[in-house]
């Protein structure tokens, strides 16, 4: 049986400067993410976009994003599979291209580094991570 499952995410900029967006330099790309019962999240844009190198950006949380989403479907497909798994850690990096006055991204690389118990079979547990990737 199919589910769907619902997300509400509140965000809202905080960079009005005094006058608004009647400039590109004249405004902060600073903003909030609310998620009701969850800690604010502080965010801007990549400093490359005139943003705060101190908050989070949507570059990064999206490579995040990415990254604990295969994390926690190969947990649980690893569960599954009877492999146990006693430590995971990726080193996740994505590529954005900029192009004209946009960009998108080109490439997210997921470098996961599992350690799973001495009774579980190595070779499962690689075959587990490759069903995680689809």
């Amino acid at each position: 049986m199919n589910h769907r499952h619902h997300y509400r995410v509140d965000v809202e900029w905080t960079g009005n400067l005094g006058s608004g967006t009647d400039g590109y330099r004249n405004y902060s790309r600073d903003h909030v993410i609310r998620i009701d019962g969850k800690p604010v999240i502080a965010g801007s844009s990549d400093p490359t976009f005139r943003g705060d190198a101190a908050k989070h950006n949507p570059e990064d949380m999206l490579v995040a994003a990415l990254s604990t989403c295969h994390m926690l479907s190969y947990l649980h497909m690893a569960t599954v599979a009877g492999v146990v798994v006693t430590a995971y850690t990726d080193a996740a990096e994505g590529t954005m291209a900029t192009e004209g006055d946009g960009g998108r991204f080109v490439e997210v690389v997921l470098r996961p580094t599992v350690t799973v118990s001495a009774a579980s079979d190595p070779a499962k547990a690689e075959t587990t991570h490759e069903a995680a990737r689809h």
